[in-house]
């Protein structure tokens, strides 16, 4: 009889924790960030952008958690600055009072959507981003839930033999993502091409209609708009201020997803 009572109170005790580390995870919502350059973030570093939010909270570049300040993104060490993700990440942290967020920085600098396919390779940063993007994922899959994917990519596949072809290989990387992450719905959201490289390069008007037309083909996801963002002088990347809104612009669309669910 005695046996049993220690046995029950072990179990008892071990069912609690693992009832804890279940409760734990499931507070704790976690986002990829991934696409090129302008997710990855090339905005000027300002003072508020190295202010952390009590909950929300970036997985570095060791796989390690720590407070979420710019720039999240180590895909080229040199330029990365401030993209969409750090404000997005406050935005669903103020929406969800509740929870903690945790962000995956994938992005890499300059990749084309070809590169986003299993044993895929860029040059620019030496990666391979979708093997790398699961493989970051797992890790931070080990502390919470995974809720959804924002995606900024596109200039690199703005030339007509590419942009022909982007539609299925978009369509081909969502159904990998959640089939490898093992959820059959989970959120996608786009970001549109900016109207100052459109402005430059006309074929990525391709790509943005492509984007126009994915919540029609592939059920769960969503675009957002980029009009009205202002560049840096290289009419190529979002300035700091714009990268931030276009952060915010994409937690809403992602609000709206979620509560579709």
């Amino acid at each position: 009889m005695k046996r049993w009572i220690v046995f029950s109170a072990i179990f008892a005790l071990l069912s609690s924790g693992c009832s804890d580390l279940y409760s734990h995870r499931q507070k704790f919502h976690l986002y990829i960030l991934a696409g090129q350059s302008n997710m990855a973030g090339r905005g000027k570093v300002e003072e508020q952008d190295i202010q952390p939010h009590p909950r929300v909270f970036v997985l570095d570049k060791e796989g390690q958690w720590k407070p979420a300040t710019e720039p999240l993104h180590f895909d080229k060490p040199q330029i990365a600055g401030v993209g969409p993700g750090l404000a997005f990440g406050k935005a669903m942290a103020e929406y969800k009072k509740n929870v903690k967020i945790g962000l995956i920085p994938c992005a890499a600098g300059g990749s084309p959507i070809a590169s986003w396919t299993e044993g895929g390779y860029h040059s620019q940063t030496k990666s391979h981003p979708y093997d790398d993007a699961l493989e970051r994922t797992r890790i931070a899959m080990q502390s919470g839930v995974i809720k959804g994917i924002i995606w900024h990519q596109g200039e690199s596949d703005s030339k007509p033999e590419l942009a022909k072809v982007y539609q299925v290989k978009l369509e081909e990387l969502i159904a990998n993502f959640r089939r490898e992450l093992g959820d059959d719905d989970l959120p996608f959201v786009v970001g549109k091409l900016s109207d100052f490289y459109i402005a430059r390069n006309p074929n990525a008007k391709t790509i943005n209609e492509i984007f126009e037309e994915l919540p029609l083909t592939v059920q769960n996801t969503a675009y957002v708009e980029t009009s009205g963002l202002t560049p840096k002088s290289d009419q190529t990347h979002f300035n700091a201020e714009s990268a931030r809104e276009l952060g915010r612009r994409y937690a809403e669309k992602m609000i709206e997803l979620e509560q579709e669910d």
